[in-house]
């Protein structure tokens, strides 16, 4: 969702936003799969999803105008707005659990750190353990009231990089050359 969409009570009562983004790119085959697997009657070509995923196609706009949202206010206000990268988080999680704990006001201390707390969290917080979760895993959930979905379809791989085992080469350059021009300036780059 833009940041031009959330609430202004987010704003009014000083809550933190934590935004994760991933590479464009890995972000178009996860959606391929998400719609697929929800709608399994209207299966969609990856083609035709690369063709619209180019074009802007995606929940409430296209995901570069998304990112640019949250990018600008990460810039004017740090201590409101956290912006990471999903692969940045994958290369180094430890890292970047601190860093999460510092913008949320709980940084670990010296004795957690020491202990292997961070580490634990990192753990406890990974994408296989939260994917394997019965209530993740199992049941179905219908949050918009229409369309029921097996909870386990919020989950795929999580794998940085999963892209290149779907686009070919062409897809790959163009949709880079299209975020590219859309980030041009913001200092953004994937």
């Amino acid at each position: 969702m833009p940041f031009t969409l959330l609430p202004a009570s987010i704003s009014a009562v000083g809550c933190r936003v934590v935004y994760i983004c991933r590479e464009p790119k890995d972000v178009l085959v996860s959606l391929w799969h998400y719609l697929n697997e929800l709608s399994k009657d209207h299966f969609i070509e990856l083609e035709k999803a690369f063709e619209l995923f180019s074009e802007g196609g995606s929940y409430f706009g296209p995901v570069w105008d998304h990112y640019l949202g949250y990018w600008k206010q990460s810039i004017a206000e740090p201590d409101r707005v956290l912006f990471l990268k999903y692969e940045e988080m994958m290369a180094d999680p430890v890292k970047h659990v601190k860093t999460l704990a510092e913008f949320l006001g709980v940084p670990f201390t010296v004795d957690e750190v020491d202990a292997g707390a961070v580490e634990q969290v990192v753990d406890l917080c990974s994408f296989q353990k939260l994917k394997n979760l019965p209530v993740n895993s199992s049941g179905t959930s219908n949050l918009a009231g229409w369309m029921p979905k097996d909870k386990s379809s919020n989950f795929r791989n999580g794998t940085v990089g999963d892209w290149a085992n779907h686009l070919t080469q062409e897809m790959a350059h163009k949709l880079d050359s299209i975020v590219q021009e859309k980030l041009k300036g913001s200092g953004l780059a994937f």
